[in-house]
């Protein structure tokens, strides 16, 4: 039976237990990671942060908060990119889950400018979340719409920049993609059922359209981008 992807799914993903630690989760994050870098999805992140900085003086001192950030592999590739190119990033990642952010600590010791606070966001004050460039990379698919538009509402008011969306499309071709993909990478049980019900919880452009209208943005871009995901750049400033 062909799979639906008319409508995002609002099913839950095994990940989304706060609470969930562990091998299997370890071994997840860093799968996820890995196929992520492996396909491009950094350099979608890299390339909005740059369009970003456009108008920024090079000597210029940018704080990048990264929400749901994983294993950190995201900031640990910023860091280098900045260390690259003579730039003074800051660089903090959250996540709600502690045993992420400790073993995203684990693999970023060696990092000075790179630093990690457990937090659930919905909870936290705005003020605390602070930042020229907001970042959500495979994060956003994760909450239902209305979740969505509160988010992206406090984007809005803490981002001095902007921010980078970078998730992916719903899409049949990319579902039954990663079926084989799950083979190739030999994923764990809990990150085939996950990925597979991740990209059923993704995005279609008309998605993205619509919160760009509820939220009333003047100043963005949408892009398609390889594997199967979306590029949405919003700039504040």
């Amino acid at each position: 039976m062909f799979v639906d992807t008319t409508y995002r799914s609002n099913a839950p993903e095994i990940m989304d237990n706060f609470q969930m630690e562990g091998e299997i989760l370890r071994d997840a994050l860093d799968k996820i990671a890995s196929i992520n870098r492996l396909l491009g999805g950094n350099k979608v992140t890299l390339e909005g942060i740059i369009y970003l900085l456009r108008a920024q003086p090079k000597s210029a001192l940018i704080r990048i908060t990264d929400i749901g950030c994983g294993n950190g592999d995201m900031l640990r590739a910023l860091a280098a990119y900045a260390e690259k190119n003579d730039l003074n990033f800051i660089l903090t990642g959250i996540d709600a889950n502690n045993f992420t952010i400790e073993h995203a600590r684990s693999l970023s010791a060696g990092y000075k400018n790179i630093s990690y606070e457990c937090i659930d966001i919905f909870d936290k004050p705005n003020k605390e979340q602070s930042a020229d460039i907001i970042l959500c990379t495979l994060t956003l698919h994760h909450f239902k719409d209305q979740e969505i538009i509160t988010l992206l509402q406090s984007f809005q008011q803490t981002a001095r920049l902007g921010f980078v969306i970078n998730d992916l499309q719903r899409s049949a071709i990319a579902y039954y993609l990663f079926l084989g993909l799950c083979f190739v990478f030999r994923l764990n049980e809990m990150s085939r059922e996950d990925g597979l019900v991740s990209i059923l919880r993704g995005f279609k452009r008309k998605d993205l359209m619509s919160f760009s209208k509820t939220l009333g943005l003047k100043n963005y871009l949408i892009k398609w981008k390889w594997a199967f995901r979306y590029q949405w750049i919003v700039k504040i400033s």
